[in-house]
Order: structure tokens, then sequence, then C-alpha cells
């Protein structure tokens, strides 16, 4: 089994425990909200355009919102299943949807948690890690490009993954998988700002994410 296999087992694990209706990090979006997303990214490639060009968004988001209507153990069951054979996804799943997966458990994870909560991160095995170094760094060259900063993410054991955007100097520390989840624009999220208090700041609040 793969890493990115293991993980869609464990977020279906999950999906099944926290039930439909739950709250997610993705605004506006339920537990079946995203699994349907998930379910039509992989089985509906004429819809793969709009989730990167806001010209076709309207199409992907009416056949996401048919899919919701879908029933929930039948939503699951096509995601346990992952990619059919017709998907472009099905021969590039452990590369294509590792990170995929990984951000949307933690997606669920954390949808209820609260500012005023203790929350702490789950604890991931030392591969798992390092197989989100990779996601790490292509997205954030991609949502990190134009920030209001010079952004330097970190590991904790202080590897340097990528340097982007202009400016003052601020670094972000934490695991792989929490810098995965920052760049991805998500919160709450497990990571130290090193830096110009200003220049922190405007690199919290800048938007990230796709």
């Amino acid at each position: 089994m793969s890493l990115a296999q293991a993980e869609r087992a464990a977020l279906v694990d999950t999906l099944r425990s926290v039930g439909p209706d739950a709250p997610t990090l993705c605004a506006g979006w339920s537990v079946k909200d995203l699994v349907a997303h998930l379910v039509v990214r992989e089985r509906r490639p004429d819809t793969a355009p709009g989730i990167m060009i806001p010209a076709f968004a309207g199409h992907t988001e009416k056949v996401r919102a048919a899919a919701v209507d879908e029933p929930w153990d039948e939503l699951l069951d096509k995601l346990a299943g992952g990619p059919p054979m017709y998907s472009p996804l099905k021969l590039v799943d452990r590369w294509a949807n590792l990170a995929e997966m990984f951000v949307h458990h933690e997606d669920v994870l954390r949808g209820a948690a609260r500012p005023d909560q203790t929350w702490t991160p789950r604890e991931l095995s030392d591969e798992l890690q390092q197989a989100l170094v990779t996601p790490a760094k292509s997205m954030s060259r991609m949502t990190l490009k134009n920030s209001p900063a010079r952004v330097t993410l970190r590991t904790r054991d202080s590897r340097d993954l990528v340097t982007l955007g202009a400016g003052e100097e601020v670094t972000v520390i934490g695991t792989p998988g929490e810098l995965v989840l920052f760049a991805f624009g998500r919160s709450p999220v497990d990571v130290v700002f090193k830096g110009d208090e200003r220049a922190v700041a405007a690199v919290r609040e800048a938007k990230r994410g796709l």
C-alpha cells in the first residue's frame, strides 16, 4: 500500500466516524461537500480545468453540487476505491493524491477546532513527513510567489525547503506536514514565525491556497 493509499484509507475511516454533516476547514463545505469534491475530481476529468481556471469553475461546481445528492455510503465507497481505470489520476495516484488526501484529511480533523480549544496535530510517521517535503515545495512555489515578504519554509531540523517572495525576511518553521498545510492556506496550523513583526503579520494575513 502506498502512502497515498494509506492516507486515503485513514481519511475514509475518519469520514465514517464524523459523519456527512460535520464541519471542515473548507469555507462553506460540510464533510459531504468535501467528499463530493474528491469523488468528482477523480471520476469526472471534464471538471479538472475548473479547479484552476475561474472561467470553468461554474461547471466544476455544478457537477460537485450534484454529487452531494448521492447517498453518503455510496460516495464513501467511491472515494475508498480510488481513481477508476479511466481516470488520469489512476497511474499517478501515489504522487498526485498524497497531498490531496493528507490536506483534506486535516480539513476534517481540524474542522471543528476553535481558537479557545487546546489543539495539537496528529503524529505522522517519519516516512510520511519526508514524503510531504515535495508537495510542500511545489505548492508553496504557487501560493507564496507573490508573498508580501521573502518567506523561507524551514523544517524543525533546520532544512530550508524553499525561499520565495521579496522584502523583509520571514521564516516559517514546522514539520513538512504543517508546512504543506501552511502553503495550502489552512488554519489552524502548527508553525512558528520568525522575522520582523510587521512582515510576519503581513504573511499571516496574506491569501494562500488555490
